[in-house]
């Protein structure tokens, strides 16, 4: 089968991504707030041209090869372990995440967050970083586990 249910999930995750950045910047000001839980989450509309905390801010053309280069390895090992599903699932989070990312610095010059928690000093991000870090967290688990395995079998 040419499309299989993960790359459906890659497509699926990239436009909820895609969608949620629409609405935010639809309905919010560039710099505005609106509080979704108080204390705890609020969407904020930020225009981000570098990483987390600003970081690199500007270059573009290094996030855009970076990007590349990762998605490159990243569907090397999507095709390489296709048939284990625990990779696919991780794998996809990530493809989709940086997928997400890399559209809108393609597109826009810059990357659209809007979630801040309000209960610590933490960068404002979007659904493709929390599909970043879900799929980084995820394979983490299943390496961790298969370590445990073999440590067991040994």
């Amino acid at each position: 089968m040419l499309i299989g249910l993960s790359t459906v999930f890659i497509i699926l995750l990239f436009f909820i991504d895609q969608w949620i950045k629409h609405l935010v910047v639809a309905s919010i000001a560039l710099g505005g707030t609106h509080t979704v839980l108080p204390g705890v989450l609020s969407l904020t509309y930020l225009r981000n041209n570098g990483a987390a905390w600003s970081m690199l801010a500007g270059q573009q053309w290094l996030f855009l090869v970076i990007s590349v280069a990762a998605l490159a390895v990243m569907i090397w090992f999507f095709v390489r372990y296709r048939y284990n599903w625990q990779y696919e699932i991780g794998l996809s989070f990530m493809i989709a995440g940086t997928l997400g990312n890399f559209y809108d610095r393609l597109v826009n010059g810059f990357v659209v967050d809007m979630f801040q928690l309000d209960f610590i000093n933490f960068p404002i991000f979007n659904f493709a970083d929390t599909c970043l870090t879900v799929g980084v967290i995820w394979i983490m688990i299943v390496l961790f586990l298969e370590d445990k395995a073999e440590a067991n079998h040994a």
